[in-house]
């Protein structure tokens, strides 16, 4: 019996320290030029019906260590339907241990951090939104090992909306969600979407970090920048992603943002506003608080009792994107992030937290913004 395992594919993410029989003693590479690490993806293969135990050690100094307690690798026999693997988290056993255990039916098997999201699908992505009416492709620059920063634009309308996701290659669903509201939005007979297009002209930014996207890094792009760490001042050889994205606002102007994320450690789709930055006004923090809690009153899959701490007046983080859109442009500017866990207050045992909610809720989300447009 010969367990093998790769991750020599598009995000793939694995070391093998050991294989004996049909047990594998497995590791995490690091980002490249960083210390971040918690993103895993790789194949197994087995003669078919092999019932395999998948170690992956030294996970207490991970990015989160808080998100491997209750977590449950994803697993998949055909890169479609993404499953809950059977997995129990071990912090003592050899650094913190998180191990997966599988029947190969096929004899073959990929695992996952969430349900990865690939280049090659993106790029289907944004040739079907090219190819639908009213939409304009623009590629707004170039990442740093030269892949296309993608732009797609539609609608007619004077108020500037931003959509973009991905600063974080590792948080998968983000992308995911980009479907479900690209989807959406380019529907010619969705009336959210029509008036939408109507009010609005929309800007969406599906993959801000392909190349750690490809490299299958967590959190930073090919130098090892954090670009949510980069919007007060990026560069053209630390954060070009975020230079071009910053710039076409700058040409643009921004009246309404929204950043898409996944968090590690809380069981649970939320938001985080701006609060804390220099010239926060009650009234246009209502505005956030308003979209926030009308989402949360459309689906269950999202809350408003978990989340981020806030921060004290004056404090805020300008680097991050969410504030500095705020503060630049006097923005509705916020923050979703979507649990790698599950919706713990709406579990799903079969898939948790899936693509399929993910791209769901990017609909909710384009419904919630038609709703309120003309507020906001």
């Amino acid at each position: 019996m010969t367990l093998s395992i790769t991750d020599a594919f598009d995000s793939g993410n694995i070391t093998v320290l050991a294989i004996d029989g049909s047990t594998a003693k497995l590791a995490i590479r690091k980002d490249k030029d960083s210390d971040f690490f918690q993103w895993f993806h790789f194949r197994a293969s087995a003669p078919a019906g092999t019932r395999v135990e998948l170690n992956i050690t030294g996970l207490g100094a991970s990015a989160y260590p808080d998100g491997w307690p209750g977590y449950a690798a994803r697993m998949s026999s055909d890169r479609e339907t993404w499953l809950l693997a059977e997995t129990r988290w071990d912090a003592a056993k050899d650094g913190g241990t998180l191990s997966i255990a599988a029947t190969l039916e096929t004899g073959i098997a990929w695992f996952a951090y969430f349900a990865p999201y690939s280049f090659e699908r993106h790029q289907s992505l944004v040739a079907d939104a090219a190819a639908c009416d009213g939409v304009i492709h623009r590629t707004l620059g170039h990442s740093l090992e030269g892949r296309p920063i993608d732009c797609l634009e539609l609608g007619e309308g004077d108020k500037q909306v931003w959509l973009y996701a991905r600063q974080h290659p590792g948080e998968s669903m983000a992308e995911w969600w980009m479907e479900g509201a690209i989807d959406k939005l380019t529907d010619p007979a969705d009336p959210h979407a029509r008036l939408l297009r109507q009010k609005c002209r929309i800007h969406i930014v599906p993959n801000m970090n392909p190349d750690g996207s490809v490299r299958g890094h967590l959190r930073t792009n090919f130098a090892g920048v954090n670009l949510n760490r980069e919007w007060a001042a990026p560069t053209a050889d630390r954060s070009p992603e975020v230079l071009c994205v910053r710039n076409a606002m700058d040409e643009s102007g921004v009246d309404f943002a929204m950043d898409v994320h996944g968090d590690e450690a809380i069981a649970a789709a939320f938001m985080a506003g701006f609060e804390g930055i220099p010239s926060w006004t009650d009234e246009l923090g209502a505005k956030y608080y308003r979209f926030r809690d009308r989402l949360a009153q459309r689906t269950p899959d999202f809350q408003t009792a978990l989340g981020y701490h806030v921060a004290a007046a004056g404090k805020a983080n300008l680097a991050m994107s969410t504030n500095q859109l705020a503060e630049r442009f006097g923005a509705v500017s916020m923050t979703l992030e979507m649990p790698f866990k599950d919706n713990a207050g709406l579990p799903d045992p079969v898939q948790g937290w899936s693509p399929e909610r993910s791209a769901q809720l990017g609909r909710d989300c384009i419904a919630t913004l038609a709703e309120l447009i003309d507020e906001l």
